[in-house]
C-alpha cells in the first residue's frame, strides 16, 4: 500500500502539487495523469525519497531500496564510455557485495532482461548510438534487474515507436502479474485506457482525482 495524506511536493518549500489525498492498491498498475507543469514528475520524485515532502506525508509499505526509479529520458547522461551490457548491469550493484563483481548467475540475468526486451543483439553497442525506443528498451531491462517491488516510471513512452510501446506495455503487464506495484506518468489517454486500471489525476488548478481507470476517464471527460 502506498498512502498520500495531506501530502504536497515541490522544492525548497515551495509546492508545486495540490494537496494530494489517496492511495496506490499494492499489485496495481496506475496511471499518473495531469497538466504540464502540475507536478507529476515532483511526485514521483518525492515517492522516491529526492525530494523531502513540503507538507503531509507519503506513506510506503515497503523500503525505500525497494523502489525502482526511471526518469524521463532527457534526463539522463547517454554518453558516458560504457556499453549496453554494462549499462544494464548497474541494476545489479546493489547484490554485488563489497567487491562489486558480476558473478556468472548475474550475468545471466543480464543477457535474459536484454532480451526480454529484444535487445540481446546490442550488448556490445554504445548507449549514445541507440534511438530513443532502443535506450529505454535497455533502461527497462536494467529496472528487471533491480527486482524492486514498486517501479516509478516518467513518460516512459513518450517519443518513441508502437513497436516498442507495446513491447514494454507486454513487460509491464509481466510485472503487475508478479505483483509489482506500478505508477506511471502519462499523457497518451488511449494508453491509459487500455492497460492501466487504475488512475491519479493531478488537474490544474489543484483539483485530485484517485480511482478506477474506466470510471474515472468517463467522468474527466464529462
Amino acid at each position: 500500500m502506498m498512502r498520500f495524506r495531506q501530502l504536497q511536493a515541490g522544492y525548497q518549500g515551495v509546492a508545486v502539487t495540490p494537496v494530494i489525498n489517496a492511495q496506490i492498491a499494492p499489485g496495481s498498475m496506475t496511471a499518473l495523469v495531469g497538466a504540464n507543469g502540475s507536478g507529476k514528475s515532483t511526485l514521483l520524485k518525492t515517492i522516491a525519497g529526492l525530494l523531502k515532502p513540503v507538507a503531509g506525508s507519503c506513506e510506503l509499505a515497503l523500503p525505500r531500496k525497494a523502489v525502482g526509479w526511471m526518469p524521463q529520458r532527457s534526463e539522463l547522461e547517454t554518453r558516458f564510455p560504457l556499453t549496453v551490457f554494462e549499462l544494464v548491469s548497474t541494476g545489479c550493484w546493489s547484490r554485488c557485495g563489497w567487491s562489486g563483481a558480476i558473478s556468472r548467475a548475474m550475468r545471466g540475468e543480464i543477457d535474459a532482461a536484454l532480451d526480454a526486451v529484444e535487445m540481446g543483439e546490442f550488448a556490445d553497442a554504445q548507449p549514445a548510438t541507440l534511438s530513443g525506443g532502443q535506450l529505454q528498451r535497455v533502461l527497462f531491462a536494467r529496472l528487471l534487474l533491480q527486482h524492486s517491488r514498486l517501479w516509478l516510471l516518467d513518460e516512459p513512452f513518450n517519443g518513441i515507436d508502437n513497436q516498442t510501446v507495446k513491447l514494454l506495455m507486454s513487460v509491464l503487464q509481466r510485472q503487475q502479474q508478479a505483483g509489482t506495484t506500478l505508477l506511471v506518468v502519462l499523457h497518451d489517454r488511449p494508453l491509459v485506457e487500455r492497460y492501466f486500471s487504475d488512475v491519479l489525476s493531478i488537474d490544474a488548478p489543484g483539483c485530485v482525482h484517485n480511482g478506477e481507470a474506466a470510471a474515472l476517464l468517463r467522468s474527466l471527460a464529462s
